[in-house]
Parts: structure tokens; sequence; C-alpha cells
């Protein structure tokens, strides 16, 4: 299962914090899917085959702060363990556009990531964290703005890598997709 990470809304939709779900809705558009409400997990869902493997792409409809209550409906709901999930979510200590793949860890401040970890009581969650860039201001107006110009540029060119490094990791170990994406 893929958790994409963001706010759900209109208003929201092309901001910085909302890298996870874009992410996904690439993925979705590249491989002719649609997601649905399901109101029962909180979150929007694609689920289809692909290579072989079935994927689920969730995107929590919770509110960033509220992630992990979608994700443990969903993980029930499917019979998913943590080790099976990778959550894409904007990262604002990275460069616009960098990705950094880790296994585990802790949030980094990450109020999102921080709620599923304290909600499935474990830190080892798989992520792909793309770089928004750092605020020259307030943080909260900065993830919910727009990025611009280069800034722009770079996190559409890590996010036309969504499907490329899809099909990479389920022909690979996890450990041979960080190196090949870090």
């Amino acid at each position: 299962m893929l958790v994409g990470l963001g706010n759900p809304g209109r208003k929201y939709s092309k901001t910085r914090h909302n890298i996870g779900f874009m992410f996904l809705d690439r993925i979705a558009k590249e491989l002719g899917t649609v997601f649905k409400m399901k109101k029962d997990l909180q979150a929007e869902v694609a689920e289809f085959v692909h290579n072989g493997v079935k994927i689920i792409l969730l995107k929590p409809q919770t509110y960033m702060n509220l992630s992990g209550d979608a994700v443990r409906l969903a993980m029930r709901y499917y019979g998913i363990a943590p080790e099976e999930i990778v959550v894409v979510y904007d990262d604002m200590d990275l460069p616009e556009g960098k990705i950094r793949i880790r296994k585990g860890g802790s949030s980094g401040g990450h109020k999102g990531i921080k709620h599923i970890i304290e909600t499935l009581n474990t830190e080892d969650i798989k992520r792909i964290r793309i770089g928004i860039g750092s605020p020259t201001s307030d943080g909260v107006d900065y993830v919910l703005s727009q990025p611009k110009g280069d800034g722009a540029i770079a996190i559409e060119l890590a996010i036309s890598k969504a499907k490329e490094m899809l099909d990479y990791l389920l022909a690979h170990t996890f450990d041979e997709f960080m190196g090949r994406f870090n």
C-alpha cells in the first residue's frame, strides 16, 4: 500500500504539503486508474494489479495531522502489515525536488508521519520524502503555498518519476530501491 499524505480539498490541491497526493495522482493517471472515496476508511482509494502485484493507493481525507487514522483503518480492511506500507510526503529539510527514501526512523517534525508512527506504534514505516525547500518565514504558510519558478519545476520532475519508482520498487528489494533513487 502506497500512502500519499496531503490535505483534502481543492484549496490545498497544488500546495507543497500535498506532494504525497500529487505523487499518487501521477501513478493513477499513468496506469489509468481512478480514486474512489471510501468513507469507512476516511480515504480516497485506488486499487489495481500492476506487474502481477495488487497495489492500493491511499490518500487519507482526515487532514494531515490525523493521517494515521485512515492508514490504520485501511490496514485492517485490507489485512496489510506495517512493512507493506510506503508513505510519500513533503520534507522541508530537503531542497525542492530532492528525493530521499528511508526504511524508518523519527518523524523529523512532520505531523502527518508523526501521527502514523504514533497510531501504528512503530517507526518502522518505509518512506519516500520529497523536498519542498525551507521556508523563509512561517512554516505553515510555506507548506500551504504553491511552489513557484525553479522550485515548481524541480518538484514536478520528482513527481514525474512516480511510476518509474513504483515499477522499480516492485521488481527490487527496498535496499536496492533506496540505492537507485536516493
